[in-house]
């Protein structure tokens, strides 16, 4: 017997992400997580848009194998950072002030001209002080009741946790078509959480377009592996994963100092039927 394969999950502790992200999943991440936690089937976890790691972080089991992948090299690049130079990290942050000025100005800074610390402590500064945890388009954000966003002594322990956390993690920066191609087995499982449908330029012009729903569903179809996808529920998401398993959800958003929004419907699409259990 392969014993690769009869390696029992590792019990782990939830980790908060370090940043805001557009569309984290924060509402939706105690049902993803325990359809995710309560497959004992897969040995390979893998994620093609990791984003800041909002399911990543929040699992509570491990199995053998952890992928996560971003195209966005900003994304990829800190984790890896995280991961591999955590000490030189801390000192690059050690000093940095929530200033507006100090915000336009690495706006302004062309993340090709940086070292790979520089980029990692760039794009985390700016994701925690970016208003909504947006990614393009950022604005720098502020409230009168709260203290500033970028403060390294409550920042410093949840660094320390994702770095611990990232101990034994695969880092990939691919297409997302690459690396599942890379790691689909019939053990893996795929969380997804690509850019919601309408709203494909949110993190970056060139990281995905419409046309790419397509493609994935086409990929999808032949797997080998499970797969957990998250999208928006609008009728071209039904049309383009209609050959799919589809769970509606609904999810309340609250946007900066608008307040919760509306309940807004999402789907949980799949390739695989959850045991009664988790359903």
């Amino acid at each position: 017997m392969n014993n690769r394969l009869t390696t029992p999950p590792e019990t782990v502790a939830p980790t908060r992400p370090i940043a805001p992200w557009l569309g984290g999943k924060r509402n939706l991440a105690k049902r993803i997580c325990a359809l995710i936690d309560g497959d004992a089937e897969h040995r390979t976890y893998a994620e093609p848009f990791v984003g800041m790691g909002g399911i990543f972080l929040r699992r509570t089991s491990r199995p053998r194998a952890e992928v996560i992948n971003d195209f966005g090299r900003d994304v990829a690049n800190l984790f890896r950072i995280l991961q591999r130079h955590y000490p030189q990290f801390l000192q690059v942050l050690r000093f940095q002030l929530t200033t507006r000025t100090e915000f336009n100005r690495l706006v302004d800074t062309n993340p090709e001209t940086l070292t790979d610390l520089e980029r990692a402590a760039r794009f985390l500064y700016l994701q925690r002080t970016a208003f909504g945890g947006k990614v393009s388009g950022r604005n720098f954000g502020v409230a009168p009741d709260r203290s500033a966003r970028f403060n390294l002594t409550t920042l410093e322990p949840m660094l320390e946790d994702l770095h611990e956390r990232l101990s034994g993690v695969v880092i990939e920066c691919l297409d997302f078509a690459e690396f599942i191609r890379r790691y689909d087995t019939p053990t893996t499982l795929f969380y997804l959480d690509p850019p919601y449908w309408g709203c494909e330029s949110d993190y970056g012009k060139l990281l995905f377009s419409r046309a790419r729903f397509e493609d994935l569903a086409t990929q999808l179809a032949g797997l080998k592996g499970r797969f957990i996808l998250s999208l928006n529920d609008v009728p071209g998401v039904r049309e383009t994963f209609k050959a799919f398993r589809f769970e509606a959800v609904k999810t309340t958003y609250t946007i900066g100092a608008k307040g919760a929004q509306p309940d807004r419907a999402e789907v949980l699409i799949m390739n695989w039927a959850p045991p009664a259990a988790l359903r």
